[in-house]
């Protein structure tokens, strides 16, 4: 039987969501979306989002949401993918409530739907977690544990750059430049593998444009460069703030569009972002 998709994006970093009771027991996740996600021969998105609806009363989440990245890796956490995925759910009548408790592989996260229009459109405000600052927490390889790494030095074709580390539920790197006249898309990708992340790491490049804003662009873990993120703006935010370049809340401008974060007082980040309906289909199992 074909398994029947629906394909939202967030700022255009897309996702294509699937009920996992519409998937064959035996299915290979892996498989399916790095089939799936090509954008030669498949339908084309940054990553997939399995919904499984929780049966238990007494579990704290309403559904559990699997993020599958396009080279076939799973992904902790994907701010943008979680948001398309609570959007299916009310896109579907499948969830009436405003707010939904959604279960990821780094914990529960809670949303709130801000606005909708018709079908096509939702704007949600999400709590998405603490951040960890932690070397061993991020990861980032160190010879101690160190409480946070910030200004880290390294080498990547004969020149030295600095980055800051985070985890917002998905390792981050933020190297914070004052343009982006550069190949930032080279030294994303050769940063991202690098031996210093034993996870890999989203790699951000942030140019802070005054206390309440911010411009990234995204060369995102198992995808590449990307034209927003949820984890990666939230990171980016984090990190600006926590270097004292801006207040808790920011406006993060990525080439896909804004999204607002908040670290508030009490550690936990929220994030305002919409999700837009693309297309619906039918990929041959």
């Amino acid at each position: 039987m074909p398994i029947e998709f629906i394909k939202f994006h967030g700022f255009g970093n897309d996702y294509i969501v699937i009920e996992s009771k519409k998937l064959a027991p035996d299915t290979d996740l892996s498989d399916l979306a790095i089939n799936i996600c090509n954008r030669h021969t498949g339908a084309g998105a940054d990553g997939i989002a399995v919904l499984t609806a929780v049966g238990s009363v007494d579990s704290p989440a309403d559904y559990f949401c699997e993020i599958v990245n396009p080279d076939g890796s799973i992904a902790g956490f994907s701010g943008n993918g979680t948001r398309c995925a609570v959007a299916y759910l009310h896109c579907q009548g499948l969830w009436k409530e405003p707010s939904l408790r959604l279960e990821t592989r780094s914990g529960i996260k809670n949303y709130h739907l801000l606005e909708r229009k018709g079908d096509g459109e939702f704007w949600f405000e999400a709590e998405i977690g603490k951040p960890k600052f932690a070397s061993d927490e991020v990861p980032i390889r160190s010879s101690e544990r160190r409480d946070s790494v910030v200004d880290e030095p390294m080498i990547i074709d004969g020149k030295e750059l600095a980055f800051a580390g985070v985890n917002v539920g998905n390792p981050v790197a933020c190297v914070f430049v004052d343009d982006f006249d550069f190949d930032w898309r080279s030294i994303g990708q050769k940063m991202e593998g690098h031996e210093i992340f034993p996870a890999k790491a989203n790699i951000v490049f942030v140019k802070t444009i005054d206390r309440e804003n911010i411009e990234i662009r995204i060369w995102e873990r198992a995808a590449g460069e990307t034209s927003s993120s949820g984890t990666c703006s939230s990171g980016a935010a984090v990190l600006a703030a926590f270097t004292d370049r801006t207040g808790r809340s920011v406006n993060v401008h990525a080439e896909g569009g804004t999204t607002r974060v908040q670290w508030r007082d009490d550690d936990e980040i929220i994030i305002n972002g919409r999700a837009d309906l693309a297309f619906s289909g039918e990929w041959p199992a």
